[in-house]
Parts: C-alpha cells; structure tokens; sequence
C-alpha cells in the first residue's frame, strides 16, 4: 500500500500571533512552526500502517523553503520520503490542485490529511482532493483501518460514531482518534539522522487559479472589565436593573 500525508506548515498554538502591512498579512517574525496536529494524528496512523503492512509513506506539503524544518520532524518520525511543492499555499482550492496532481502521478492508495488545519480551520482540502483525483472520500475519520482494498473507517458524527466500509483509492480527513495523543512520536536521535539522507523532492506547482483571497486580519475584543460583588442579593440586583437579564 502506498500512503500520502499531507502536511500543513502551521503556528504552534502558544505563539504571539501578529499581523503586519496594515493587517494583511500574517507576521512570522518570533513564531515557532509546527506539524498541523490533525495532519500529525495521520503521518502516525500511517506509520501503524508501514510498520504492520509494510505499507510506504510519503509526506507532501504545499509552500516555500520554510516549511522544510516540518517536512524534515516527518522524516524523523518515520516517513520515507517528503515531496515540497515550491508556491505559497494561497488558498484551499489552490492547494487542493496541488496536491491532487501529486496524489495521481504518485498513483497512491491512501491519502491522508487533517480534518482542518488550525490556522485558517477551513476544513476543505481533503475533500477536493478527493474529488478531484476520483477517490472515494471520508471526514471526521477518527478510526481507520485497511485489509488489502477495502477499508474500514469510522467517523464522527452528531450524537454517536458512524462506520463506513468502502474501497481504495481513499480520502480520509483524520483527526484525534484515528490515534491517541499518547501514540505521537517523538522523533529520536537515529530518526533525526537518518532523515537528512531521506529524498526531500522540490516540485514547481501546475497551474491553478486561486479562488479566494485574504483581505485583512483582526484580533479578538479584548475582555471587559469585571465587576466583583459581595454578596447574592447584590448580584440577582445588579443582573436585573444593570444587565437586565432577569
């Protein structure tokens, strides 16, 4: 079986986030850059899938030089090989594009991506992906497994879990659940080295329009003051001649 993750280049959730040019554009000045974690539960179910059936697992991100640093921790985890396509990820069809034309000139079985990356939450590749490429497709994958073409997948759903048995070529969104966080892999010292022998392949990006564009950021409201009270009877007060909740 031959597996693609693909891999988002994305802050690392206790980072300062900025914006600059009159808030256009995100500031990466100070920022730490990590695995997308949805993308992570994936790259390590994946490696489930090598260690038990020999399966081969390659990682794919859309973006500059930058995101190698993140390409290289997949290699370290166990990936056997990491393809970098050279554009700027500009928007989620765009990527999509990207990444569907890799999935088919790798002619892959499997390919798995995170439910949404948490920077942008769009939530929209895989599912391009696999419209694009004609595979089949599940979401919200928080269980997965494979005997020869058929697969077996569990996801989320509101008020339970539904479970889906369909075929290869497949799609899966993951997500926590597909493994524990207790199963991520820290990569070791042999995983550091033996990455920086691994093929990392640069490929230029086919044409593609992209659909959408960023406009501006904005940051949270700051929170409001609080007012403290003393006593029951001055709060049911306050909530029904300040607030008028009540």
């Amino acid at each position: 079986m031959k597996i693609l993750v693909c891999i988002s280049h994305v802050p690392d959730t206790t980072s300062k986030i900025n914006f600059t040019e009159g808030d256009s554009k995100f500031d990466t000045n100070g920022v730490q850059f990590v695995i997308n974690p949805n993308d992570e539960f994936g790259l390590t179910r994946a490696m489930w899938f090598k260690e038990k059936q020999g399966a081969t697992v390659h990682v794919v991100n859309v973006g500059g030089p930058e995101t190698e640093p993140t390409l290289r921790k997949a290699l370290a985890i166990g990936a056997d090989e990491a393809i970098r396509v050279n554009t700027p990820a500009t928007d989620g069809f765009y990527v999509a594009k990207q990444l569907a034309n890799i999935a088919k000139e790798g002619g892959y079985d499997l390919v798995i991506g995170g439910r949404e990356s948490i920077d942008y939450n769009g939530g929209m590749v895989p599912g391009m992906i696999a419209k694009l490429t004609g595979a089949n497709f599940v979401n919200m994958c928080n269980s997965l497994e494979v005997e020869g073409t058929n697969a077996t997948v569990a996801r989320e759903i509101d008020g339970g879990k539904e479970i889906i048995n369909t075929t290869l070529p497949l799609v899966v969104g993951g997500q926590k659940g597909i493994v524990e966080e207790a199963d991520l892999r820290i990569p070791n010292m042999r995983g550091i080295m033996q990455a920086r022998s691994k093929p990392l392949n640069v490929k230029e990006p086919i044409e593609a329009n992209t659909e959408t564009k960023i406009t501006g950021f904005s940051k949270p409201d700051s929170k409001g003051s609080v007012k403290l009270v003393g006593n029951v009877d001055e709060l049911i007060d306050l909530l029904h001649n300040e607030a008028k909740v009540i």
